[in-house]
């Protein structure tokens, strides 16, 4: 059996702001593709695919297409591919600029296969992608392929047996409609295809899961979390479990304390699915498996003394049985204390300006600013500019640090005017 990595990879196809089922663009399957591709990231697959449909020359359907990519690349917690209406370097910029992990030239137009080591060269062959529908562009041009492309996506599968694997040492992901398959048995019976997508997964989405146990099963290796510490390295507590303290990836917030033995720690690196050891029930228990609201691993790391496991995961829905998102909200006592996590400082204050804008307070100098409008706005936030730059000047910090909170405000009055959030900075400044 092969020692290749297999992928589930969900495909989506763009048109006027609309999800199709395929590159034909007869059937509308969601009016709205961020929803749809949140579906199947929370599905657990390992990759979307974006294909915009298009038309050459339509530059305002393209930008519609990029906008809902972006905002695809910003929900989803799983890396995205940018397909479709690539005809030059600044194409895939944009893509790249969006939050795509990799951008795919497609070899049926001659131009692309022009541009292949110049974007390679500018962005990182690791960025680069190519679709083909006939083998002969790839076969003409395997060195210029190996040298500066990653991996190639293959969308036609009628003539996949004559697939000469020595044309290239590039790992494959194949396009396959036919649902009356599993990506197994494709898996199987083409050892060097790292991947599949199309109906063979969109139709399935709520099967990706078992998918994957299937491929394991069978020995097929895929990509699942290999840990560097197996259960006989972690000290037991006196029921020979190991506590585990769940986190929000994305919010630091704690969501509840479970336990795990021996069983559910091997079933969740083999899932990507917290599973634990319910003391009162004496059983197995995987997170969600009532209530659909799993927990994705997107780490796990042990303590100093190998006797605590803390999980950072992908919340689905609430966490507590209670409904709550946490199940840490009985407060016992606490003092009166300023804030001096920055991120929670500004989410607070953020919060404030924008509750002004949706309930304005008489008096409020928030609402003076929204009331003025945007030109206001920013003429307040280029005054705050200069007053920080002047500051700089002066040998006080304190000086500095007072214009850098001015500034930060107007930023944020800025902010909610424009419906930008704090997530779509931070987001951004991660992809940079």
């Amino acid at each position: 059996m092969s020692s290749l990595k297999r992928k589930f990879v969900a495909s989506i196809y763009l048109f006027d702001g609309k999800a199709f089922s395929s590159f034909d663009k007869k059937e509308v399957i969601s009016d709205n593709p961020v929803e749809l591709a949140v579906k199947y990231s929370d599905a657990n697959v390992d990759e979307i695919i974006t294909f915009d449909l298009s038309p050459s020359g339509d530059d305002k359907a393209h930008e519609l297409s990029l906008n809902v990519i972006k905002n695809i690349c910003k929900e989803v917690d799983v890396p995205v591919v940018g397909a479709g209406n690539i005809k030059r370097m600044e194409d895939i910029k944009k893509l790249l600029y969006a939050g795509c992990k990799k951008a795919c030239l497609n070899f049926s137009k001659s131009g692309n296969i022009e541009i292949l080591e110049e974007v390679s060269e500018k962005f990182g062959k690791e960025k680069i992608s190519i679709c083909f529908d006939d083998y002969s562009s790839v076969d003409e041009n395997k060195d210029l392929v190996n040298k500066y492309a990653s991996e190639l996506i293959f969308i036609n599968t009628e003539n996949i047996n004559s697939y000469n694997k020595t044309q290239t040492d590039l790992n494959i992901v194949l396009l396959v409609n036919d649902t009356d398959i599993s990506p197994c048995s494709i898996f199987e019976k083409y050892e060097f295809v790292s991947g599949v997508t199309g109906d063979i997964i969109n139709s399935q989405i709520s099967n990706i899961s078992e998918y994957k146990e299937e491929c394991i099963s069978h020995d097929i290796k895929i990509y699942q979390l290999e840990p560097a510490f197996s259960w006989a390295d972690l000290k037991k507590n006196s029921d020979g479990m190991v506590p585990v303290i769940v986190q929000d990836y994305r919010t630091d917030k704690v969501l509840m304390l479970a336990y795990m033995n021996e069983e559910s720690y091997n079933i969740t690196l083999r899932t990507g699915k917290m599973t634990y050891f319910s003391r009162s029930r004496n059983e197995l228990w995987i997170k969600g498996e009532t209530s659909s609201h799993y927990q994705y691993v997107m780490s796990l790391t042990c303590d100093c003394d190998l006797d605590t496991i803390l999980a950072r995961v992908k919340q689905i829905g609430a966490a507590c049985h209670t409904g709550s998102y946490s199940c840490f909200f009985n407060e016992i006592a606490a003092k009166d204390f300023n804030e001096k996590n920055p991120q929670k400082v500004l989410d607070s204050v953020f919060e404030v300006i924008k509750d002004r804008k949706v309930n304005p307070r008489q008096g409020s100098y928030t609402n003076y600013l929204f009331d003025k409008g945007l030109d206001k706005i920013l003429k307040k936030v280029g005054e705050e500019a200069t007053e920080m730059v002047i500051a700089a000047k002066n040998p006080d910090s304190n000086e500095i640090v007072y214009e850098m909170s001015d500034f930060l405000y107007h930023m944020m009055v800025l902010m909610a005017e424009k419906n930008v959030s704090w997530e779509d900075v931070t987001d951004e400044l991660s992809r940079r």
